[in-house]
């Protein structure tokens, strides 16, 4: 019997790593993601979804040059030959913030059903980013600050009219690429405000929280949400140590959150009395 290889390493160091790359790779932080809700979905379930995102990109025809032909492309094998698209349902799934299970259910929120659009086109080399709307998520083919097309990954790769987006943008100017950070965080908040309102969600919430805070640039308030959920999960030491630390981060510019943030610390050790 041959020696077992060595342990991988866990879920969130690999996160950190990949985060902190010079060109991070937006298909493998979602697969991370992915394992760290379900450890059934790392390993070889990972390197499936990566293969099926190659396999998908070699469907596409040669000689597509224009923002449309490739949107048509897309449309074509991804919205209609799989199938790919998204309903008012999925919103209700934490599957369809993963990007394994967006890619075997064909199914997904728009942001996850972008990705798959941006990793099967980028893979075939197509000029192609996400674009963050307020209230959505699509994807960006040609030149951003020339010609192109919006689609609607969650429409089946639909071709959005200016109107559409205008609308979608409330007047916003949006319309750069999403930096695959930022789309990472999103996704992320995605799961978090999904867990939010269910107690029984609260470890997905607080690992939710925690690859957040390894991304290079985050909101820091988060450290003092994480903080709250400790308590609220029963780690009072926990949560009133990482309330302190919260509180002497902000404490030179703003003394009097810092102490009311000091006073709620001694509260939650009280509770061990």
């Amino acid at each position: 019997m041959s020696p077992a290889g060595p342990e991988p390493e866990p879920v969130a160091v690999r996160f950190a790593a990949a985060a902190r790359d010079e060109r991070p790779d937006l298909a493998e932080l979602c697969l991370l993601i992915g394992a760290r809700a379900d450890p059934a979905l790392d390993g070889a379930a990972a390197d499936a979804a990566q293969i099926e995102l190659d396999r998908l990109a070699g469907l596409l025809p040669h000689g597509l040059v224009t923002p449309m032909d490739w949107a048509g492309a897309l449309r074509r094998v991804l919205g209609g030959a799989h199938g790919f698209h998204g309903t008012p349902g999925d919103y209700q799934r934490l599957s369809s913030s993963l990007l394994q299970e967006v890619l075997r259910r064909r199914r997904g929120l728009p942001i996850l059903l972008s990705v798959v659009w941006i990793e099967v086109a980028r893979r075939a080399g197509a000029p192609v980013y996400g674009v963050a709307l307020p209230g959505h998520f699509v994807v960006g083919l040609g030149d951003p600050g020339g010609a192109h097309v919006l689609v609607d990954p969650f429409d089946g790769g639909r071709v959005m009219s200016g109107a559409d987006a205008e609308m979608l943008a409330a007047g916003a100017d949006v319309f750069t690429p999403a930096d695959p950070l930022d789309v990472v965080q999103r996704i992320l908040n995605n799961i978090r405000v999904w867990a939010a309102p269910r107690p029984e969600h609260r470890p997905v919430q607080l690992w939710t929280l925690d690859l957040t805070l390894l991304l290079p640039r985050h909101p820091a308030k988060l450290r003092y949400e994480r903080a709250q959920l400790l308590v609220t999960m029963g780690d009072f030491l926990g949560g009133a140590a990482e309330m302190d630390s919260y509180a002497d981060v902000i404490g030179a510019f703003d003394p009097e959150s810092a102490s009311t943030i000091r006073l709620r610390a001694r509260a939650a050790r009280a509770h061990l009395n």
